[in-house]
């Protein structure tokens, strides 16, 4: 490694396209360490491949899915199921 480096050329990273997009595309998001099972990851990770993203993605979206979607208690379900009835 050198004892001097140039920097006088350099660009900060939002200056660069490619970069900025990363960066913009980040955002929202924090980055964190989490033990899964190697059988879960490759599951993932092999989903990934096949739909053309990162596995990373595919997690979040899993993860995302599964907080929004709430059990249905009875109250709702009759609620709906009346209301289904009453159509006809």
């Amino acid at each position: 490694m050198r004892k001097e480096y140039d920097m006088s050329k350099a660009k900060r990273a939002k200056d660069v396209p490619h970069l900025a997009k990363l960066h913009a595309e980040a955002a929202g998001k924090t980055r964190i360490t989490i033990m899964l099972d190697n059988e879960v990851l490759a599951s993932f990770k092999a989903r990934a491949e096949d739909v053309g993203l990162g596995y990373q993605t595919l997690i979040n979206q899993a993860l995302r899915a599964a907080d929004l979607s709430r059990p249905v208690d009875e109250a709702t379900l009759r609620r709906v199921l009346r209301e289904e009835l009453k159509a006809r």
